[in-house]
């Protein structure tokens, strides 16, 4: 395992203080085209800036005097036990934003201990990122419109010891990304997903729709979700849920968990932000069913926010990827390790010692 990350972490530049910092100076390591596919959205873009003004909207009402003996912030999911809520989302095509892509990550995720969840469209292969990173992993998976498939990639997963899968099921089409195509962006020739290998279409019929009648033919539905579950030697995640309904009939078809996301405002442009529908998910759900959070968090008081309104643990992808194009596995590295100080401040502040005691009390309700 590479430790040069974590050794580093000391000596960063004095302007690289928030994820904010990070952002700003990623813009300079990358060109215009791989900018607009990191950090442009759908449409007007309205869903990406209401992830961070509904963070923003939240107020916190902390308590004081507690004992904070024995503090911490592990917790426990799907029978594992994790050092702190902050996982690392699935982000595709990692080696746009650094030469070493996927394995730098690793290495920072193995550093900073958080779990990474690697892409299905990642340019580098799970057995790879065995050898550089002790990190838990997760393999998340897109629908290809196969079931052999999707469950020769969950075995494999479980073959190099990958601990869940989780099934994005809100992007069965991309979503119409401005930003992207004025600046003419496209994947370079040597970018390639390693592990996306799509099942081609049936040549269409002309009355035939090549999205309705083609694409969206492969799309997964819950009868395959519930033969995914039945099949799976993996606990399953759902990750794009949004709708309460959505959230109960996963629960019903056996899925181990949902992660609440809007896929970072990329795909359907005014969906809801994650945060907005969060309590409501939360109090529709058994109170031991796993619910994850991604989509807008920024900084560690964001963290604290989403658990307190009913998330076991929050995914971040933006801000790892800024730090990673920036530095490498050092600024992922540092990118992780300031949202962790800065939710462990929050806690301390809040007047909260441990996960479990971070509730919705902590939030002012109007």
């Amino acid at each position: 395992m590479n430790t040069a990350p974590l050794a580093a972490l000391n000596h960063i530049p004095p302007h690289l203080q928030t994820i904010a910092d990070y952002q700003k100076q990623a813009k300079l390591h990358l060109d215009a085209a791989t900018w607009a596919n990191l950090e442009g959205a759908a449409g007007d873009e309205y869903s990406l800036n209401n992830n961070r003004t509904a963070f923003a909207n939240i107020q916190l009402l902390p308590r004081h005097l507690n004992s904070f003996k024995d503090a911490n912030t592990q917790i426990q999911l799907l029978g594992e036990h994790y050092p702190h809520p902050i996982f690392l989302a699935p982000v595709a095509y990692q080696q746009l934003f650094h030469p070493q892509g996927e394995i730098a990550t690793a290495q920072a995720a193995s550093a900073m201990q958080a779990p990474m969840i690697l892409s299905h469209l990642s340019t580098t292969p799970m057995a790879t990122l065995n050898q550089v990173s002790s990190a838990p992993k997760w393999f998340q998976l897109y629908s290809q419109g196969s079931r052999k498939a999707a469950l020769d990639l969950i075995f494999q997963a479980q073959h190099y010891a990958y601990q869940a899968i989780v099934l994005t099921v809100d992007a069965p089409h991309m979503g119409i990304r401005d930003q992207e195509r004025r600046a003419y962006f496209q994947l370079p020739a040597h970018i390639q997903a390693v592990h996306h290998h799509p099942v081609s279409t049936a040549t269409l019929k002309d009355n035939q729709h090549a999205l309705f009648d083609g694409l969206m033919q492969q799309a997964a539905t819950w009868e395959d979700i519930a033969w995914l579950v039945q099949h799976s030697p993996l606990p399953i995640l759902l990750k794009g849920i949004l709708h309460p309904a959505d959230a109960q009939q996963a629960y019903q078809c056996g899925v181990q968990g949902i992660i609440v996301s809007n896929h970072g405002g990329r795909v359907l442009d005014t969906a809801v932000s994650p945060i907005q529908i969060l309590s409501t998910m939360r109090k529709i759900l058994p109170h031991d069913f796993p619910i994850l959070l991604d989509s807008g968090i920024r900084r560690g008081t964001d963290i604290f926010k989403a658990l307190a309104l009913g998330a076991n643990a929050v995914l971040i992808g933006r801000p790892y990827i800024y730090g990673l194009a920036v530095a490498g596995a050092l600024g992922a590295a540092h990118s992780i390790k300031l949202l962790k100080e800065e939710f462990e401040v929050s806690m301390a502040l809040m007047g909260t010692s441990c996960i479990e005691q971070i509730n919705d009390s902590y939030i002012y309700q109007k």
